[in-house]
């Protein structure tokens, strides 16, 4: 098909190309109680994916914390995620049909990047597992942006690109995805298989809900 090398079409990570919600669960978990805190639900841990860890952590616990403090379970929750990288059965699956659609979009010279929670060291690793390093223009992550729903990491992926808002789209699974795009003036793309319910994400200001990647191809091939 024809070049459509004025689109950009960003993917958050955890719970939009990832099923990662298993191993953030265990490391908030062993963050907190390493912290000698109590744990928190494992429904709010998973609630919480896709912020930037501190402002997870505070949200997570509940009530105000020290700089210390939140110092400490932010560096626990990295440290217990490095370690279980480092086990032989660390698994952060692609959700069904991430590999191919990217393969797609590769092929249709549509520029990607990624815009997330996660940092660059744990999207780096998510890209060497996966063998996804020809795919992405631009890595927007906490280390050098402010949290979602700051419009930066989308802004400085635009430029990267060099396209405008309306032809970019924002593909996630979170509510925090989804005002990202809208407070960026891009398209949101909400995904069904990720850690906010539907409802969620159209309230957020998703554009469109898709169910299956495949979906995602007919949307930006249209547009």
């Amino acid at each position: 098909m024809a070049e459509k090398a004025d689109i950009l079409v960003v993917f958050d990570c955890d719970g939009t190309l990832v099923d990662s919600a298993h191993n953030v669960i265990a490391c908030m978990r062993a963050a907190f109680e390493g912290a000698g805190l109590p744990a928190p639900q494992d429904t709010e841990i998973r609630r919480s994916i896709g912020l930037n860890p501190d402002v997870a952590v505070r949200m997570l616990a509940g009530r105000p914390l020290g700089d210390g403090l939140l110092e400490q379970i932010v560096a626990g929750y990295k440290s217990a995620f490095f370690q279980r990288r480092l086990q032989a059965d660390h698994h952060e699956p692609l959700f069904p049909g991430a590999r191919e659609t990217l393969a797609a979009l590769a092929a249709d010279k549509v520029p990607m990047a990624i815009a997330t929670g996660k940092s660059l060291r744990g999207v780096n690793a998510v890209i060497t597992q996966h063998s996804l390093q020809d795919y992405f223009i631009s890595l927007q992550t906490p280390d050098h942006n402010p949290g979602k729903p700051h419009p930066q990491m989308l802004e400085k992926a635009m430029a990267a690109a060099g396209t405008t808002s309306a032809r970019t789209f924002m593909v996630g699974d979170t509510s925090f995805d989804m005002m990202l795009a809208k407070n960026a003036g891009c398209r949101g793309i909400g995904v069904n298989w990720g850690y906010h319910d539907e409802a969620e994400l159209l309230e957020s200001g998703a554009e469109r809900l898709i169910g299956r990647f495949e979906e995602l191809l007919e949307i930006v091939r249209s547009a």
